[in-house]
């Protein structure tokens, strides 16, 4: 467990910062006039914004959270990118939080030029929330002068890591939520927007999209720019606040403590019961782990047991859970001892195959070596081989592949993944893959109700809310396109992109609202969202009168018909009494005539 930071007790004493020169002493603020320690604010005006502050500071918890829980779970999935300085990773990531909304709150306040009280309020809860300090007005006004002194940190450097590693990728989404939630609260703090304000919001939006767009390099190792990262934070953050005179929270060294091999296995089957849909899929692995821990009892007591191979073939279509299943299955292998980290290395042909003679056999072991102890995924691993023609560099990297499978037979797992049909003839046309990969796992697509609970999560993570109508909306594009799909549908891939261009459709509708309301700031409505392959026809009105949905009660299967204005509410069902909330469904127009349940 990672424990985070607290808050010190009893007597702090000096930090010493030498990049500037001078020691902050944080007993000095102790000697500061009571009046000049905490901003307090008096009038009904400033009263009023007491909500927006509220919300602001939530903002600014989610997203250090965000920031710490990210560190934690790479430090779990890549023990050994990080080697000995986990808790100085977390802390380094923490540092980039403080970083980034430190930069969100300075650029989008100084678009007016001018500091006033509702600025000052919200630059109050930031350096609390960051340094644990109160400051006056006038030292408010100092420690911003200060900042606007520095060379600011890009964007690129904030949130890189976001789209650098991997596995941090899936949680930009909630990045970009929490990012742009920030700047509105700022932006409407004085109660009015100004046409510049507009500009600049949509202008942050856009370039956090650039900087989180992905590149095509894969990195599994944590950034090295954590040296910027530290100097972006003390050098605007703790010297600012030096040169004012307050003082700065002192806080101890993050621990990090190992998880027992038990704690680790229940936490990964846990994740796996918590996938949305994969039901076979689910049994299956449930299956490999109760077989895989009778083999474990068996050597105990010095019986016979039985050979197997653990190599796997994930078909499927994109978007359907390849690459996190296979994360996952290398976390328990890990916890269980088959492997000794079970971390998992994410590549594809061109991280394998060389361009020139004699250099596919040097890069397909050096993928492998990093993979050692883990799981080597190759996602469209049929790529490797050509389906016509000579292929020499591509079968060099199968047949270094199978050499090292061999060799390392006790410290490699591969995946091969991709499309079910040629992941078939890939089998078929090379009898040495087909022998090794005796296990099979197959990802169905996503249902549209299914890719509606994938949306509702994503929203549930980001704090946003859901209206029926907008459900509607939702479960009639997933509908069309699933009905409309070919071999390259994305399912939850398309759920992202949906998501993260409904929040980026909500924020430019409220960007010109003031004052800002958590409804207004949270509820995602039916015009936030847009699928680019759907005529509008496919909804009509969208009045949630003419739609039903009909939805299956989870105790006795019995389907029922709603009317979709009803959809996330609560029912009880009138065959067995058991209470549940109507969420998804298949939504359908209702007939002209019909006895459906209102």
């Amino acid at each position: 467990m990672i424990v985070s930071p607290r808050r010190t007790t009893g007597k702090p004493s000096p930090l010493r910062c030498t990049r500037f020169g001078v020691i902050l002493d944080l007993e000095l603020a102790r000697r500061l006039p009571w009046p000049e320690r905490t901003l307090r604010m008096s009038s009904g005006k400033l009263d009023a914004l007491e909500p927006l502050v509220a919300e602001y500071r939530r903002a600014l918890e989610r997203c250090q959270e965000l920031y710490r829980s990210s560190a934690e779970e790479y430090v779990l999935q890549h023990p050994d990118a990080v080697r000995d300085c986990k808790a100085d990773f977390v802390q380094r990531m923490i540092d980039l939080h403080r970083a980034l909304v430190l930069k969100v709150f300075v650029e989008t306040a100084q678009v007016q030029s001018s500091w006033g009280k509702g600025e000052l309020r919200l630059a109050d809860e930031l350096i609390d929330h960051c340094w644990g300090r109160r400051l006056s007005q006038r030292q408010l006004r100092e420690f911003l002068a200060q900042y606007m002194k520095q060379a600011p940190p890009s964007w690129d450097s904030l949130v890189g890591p976001f789209e650098r590693l991997s596995s941090l990728r899936s949680r930009i989404g909630e990045l970009q939520t929490v990012v742009l939630r920030m700047a509105n609260l700022v932006a409407k703090v004085d109660g009015e927007v100004q046409p510049e304000e507009i500009r600049h919001l949509r202008w942050m939006q856009a370039e956090l999209a650039r900087a989180l767009e992905r590149v095509p390099v894969d990195q599994t190792n944590p950034p090295r720019a954590a040296g910027t990262v530290q100097q972006a934070t003390q050098a605007v953050g703790e010297a600012a606040i030096a040169q004012t005179g307050a003082n700065v929270r002192q806080e101890p060294a993050i621990e990090v403590e190992a998880k027992t091999s038990e704690e680790l296995l229940k936490e990964a089957l846990a994740e796996i019961d918590s996938l949305i849909g994969l039901t076979q899929l689910k049994e299956e692995i449930r299956e490999l782990v109760n077989f895989l821990k009778v083999q474990e009892e068996r050597i105990k007591l010095n019986l016979k047991t039985q050979k197997v191979s653990l190599h796997a073939i994930f078909a499927g279509n994109p978007g359907t859970g390849k690459t996190t299943v296979a994360r996952i299955l290398g976390r328990i292998y890990g916890a269980m001892g088959i492997l000794k980290n079970g971390h998992l290395i994410e590549t594809d042909r061109s991280g394998l195959v060389a361009e020139y003679a004699g250099q596919t056999a040097p890069k397909t072991n050096k993928i492998i070596d990093r993979a050692l102890d883990g799981v080597l995924f190759i996602d469209e691993a049929y790529s490797l081989v050509a389906e016509k023609g000579d292929d020499p560099f591509g079968a060099e990297a199968v047949q270094t592949l199978l050499k090292r499978m061999e060799d390392d037979r006790d410290r490699l797992i591969v995946v091969l993944a991709g499309y079910p049909a040629p992941m078939q003839r890939l089998l078929e046309t090379n009898p040495g893959l087909t022998s090794r990969f005796t296990r099979h796992f197959h990802f169905e697509d996503y249902t549209a109700a299914e890719l509606g609970r994938i949306f509702e999560l994503m929203c549930l993570q980001n704090q946003y809310e859901l209206p029926a109508l907008t459900r509607l909306k939702l479960l009639l594009g997933f509908q069309y396109l699933l009905e409309n799909k070919d071999e390259h549908f994305g399912n939850g891939r398309l759920v992202r992109n949906t998501f993260e261009r409904a929040i980026g459709r909500l924020a430019n509708r409220i960007a010109g609202c003031a004052p800002l309301t958590r409804e207004m700031l949270t509820r995602l409505e039916p015009a936030d969202v847009a699928f680019k392959d759907v005529p509008p026809e496919v909804w009509g009105e969208l009045t949630g009168e003419l739609h039903r949905v009909r939805v299956g009660c989870p105790g006795c299967k019995q389907s029922l018909v709603l009317q979709a204005r009803h959809l996330g509410r609560s029912f009880a069902c009138p065959r067995c009494q058991r209470t549940f909330t109507a969420d998804w469904g298949e939504a359908f127009v209702a007939p002209a005539a019909s006895d459906e349940q209102n």
